[in-house]
């Protein structure tokens, strides 16, 4: 997935209360960890949510996600969270992520955002974001 666009990454451990009985990671959890991958890509654009909406009227929310689970996460791990960018319009941020350990892809996941307002109705995106966003793919 996505290998000629550019990457953003984020590292994570796997801590005890992401596990069920059997020391494996809980598939929802999964979701936790892109979600932190992908604030830590805004933070690193120079913005952070609570600035989105107040400066801004406006909020990113998932719209679609799809995820593949290929191998299991066990506690302790110490994972990567791959983001890349695939699209950005007016409206929607399309994305892939992965999650590796090592280097090898445990889980990949598709996920369209889109923003809109205090009122949930569809906000275009402000140009300076919407260019910084343009300029990781």
């Amino acid at each position: 997935m996505a290998s000629l666009l550019k990457k953003y990454t984020h590292q994570i451990k796997v801590y005890y209360e992401d596990t069920d009985a059997g020391g494996i990671v809980y598939y929802a959890n999964y979701l936790k960890y892109f979600e932190r991958a992908r604030s830590e890509l805004i933070y690193s654009l120079g913005y952070n949510h609570k600035e989105l909406n107040d400066k801004f009227d406006i909020k990113i929310v998932v719209h679609k996600f799809s995820i593949i689970y290929k191998k299991p996460l066990f506690f302790e791990d110490k994972i990567t969270v791959e983001t890349f960018i695939k699209n950005v319009s007016n409206l929607r941020i399309e994305m892939e992520q992965n999650i590796l350990r090592d280097k090898e892809v445990l889980a990949e996941a598709i996920v369209e955002l889109v923003t809109v307002d205090n009122l949930g109705k569809p906000k275009i995106i402000p140009n300076d974001l919407k260019g910084k966003l343009s300029s990781c793919i």
